[in-house]
């Protein structure tokens, strides 16, 4: 956090309304300003004030965590980008490249589950007995723990 006494504050955004316009409750933009992944400046009244570049990056991680990728892969990517100005098309493109490869092996594995929820899990297996065609005498949990099918190889 910063504090600047030079800085216009009439064109920053209070942490009430960054709330109001992201949609996100004040104690996850704490949360995410403690992360690392915002940052504020500090009024003369010690009060929180965002640049409205915040508002984009609030929108990606809310993104990207919909689609599951952890807050530490956020900042990773985040550290890519200049700070104090709102993403471009380009840095987006350039973050979306960094995710798409996993993006792509997580849609593969749910894909696979999707198709074999309803007679299988996997196979850990859930159901020794019930399952002799896709684990016939437990062979899969020689080769470990856990649903074995939906593993990459």
């Amino acid at each position: 956090m910063e504090t600047s006494s030079s800085t216009n504050f009439s064109r920053l955004l209070t942490v009430g309304e960054v709330a109001e316009r992201s949609g996100l409750a004040v104690s996850a933009l704490h949360f995410y300003e403690a992360k690392g992944l915002i940052s504020s400046m500090r009024s003369r009244g010690n009060q929180r004030r965002y640049g409205r570049d915040v508002l984009r990056r609030l929108g990606i991680i809310k993104v990207a965590q919909r689609v599951g990728i952890p807050l530490g892969e956020i900042q990773a990517a985040f550290d890519t980008l200049p700070q104090g100005r709102t993403p471009t098309a380009a840095d987006w493109q350039k973050l979306s490249q960094m995710w798409k490869d996993d993006l792509d092996s997580r849609i593969k594995r749910l894909t696979l589950l999707r198709d074999r929820l309803t007679g299988c899990i996997g196979c850990g297996c859930l159901s020794i007995e019930s399952c002799p065609l896709r684990n016939p005498c437990d062979k899969l949990g020689k080769e470990g723990t856990g649903a074995r099918l939906l593993e990459e190889t």
